[in-house]
């Protein structure tokens, strides 16, 4: 089985979080940005490439790792099949850069062509909030573990 190592962000500003989904593709629900380690590059190198490939903005904040995910994917269009290792991090901005905006990822890990992403924030704290059951291929099972270190990252006046 192939081993790939993925970097993740789970970029947040006040109660909300960045996500995005895929408008020529809607079978991917809500995912984050990241994706693929390059040969010779740490999980945080990556975290920050694959960030900016995907939304456009580049981070000059800290970015914390807060979980790490083991996902087994196969049969998933458009996905690596073979074990995910993935790292996630954490990154706060005070202002958003924009509300929404659509970019275009130009090297997409599987080859072919450009593909088209619609980034939007979502408030994790609203009635409303997407269930984890949403986001695409287990995104979702990070959000408590991350509300938790918001909730704390609040308290704390951090």
């Amino acid at each position: 089985m192939k081993l790939h190592h993925k970097a993740y962000v789970y970029l947040t500003c006040g109660p909300e979080l960045l996500v995005f989904e895929e408008p020529d593709h809607p079978d991917p629900d809500l995912q984050v940005p990241g994706g693929t380690l390059d040969p010779g590059e740490s999980y945080l190198q990556a975290a920050r490439r694959e960030f900016t490939e995907e939304t456009g903005l580049s981070l000059d904040i800290a970015l914390e790792s807060f979980a790490d995910q083991d996902r087994l994917i196969e049969n998933v269009p458009g996905s690596l099949p073979g074990l995910h290792r993935r790292r996630h991090f954490h990154g706060r901005v005070r202002d958003k850069p924009s509300t929404e905006w659509e970019h275009f990822e130009t090297s997409p890990s599987t080859g072919g062509p450009p593909i088209r992403f619609r980034l939007f924030w979502v408030d994790l704290f609203a009635p409303d909030a997407p269930a984890e059951t949403r986001f695409f291929e287990g995104f979702g099972a990070q959000l408590e573990t991350l509300r938790t270190r918001m909730e704390r990252q609040i308290d704390g006046g951090h």
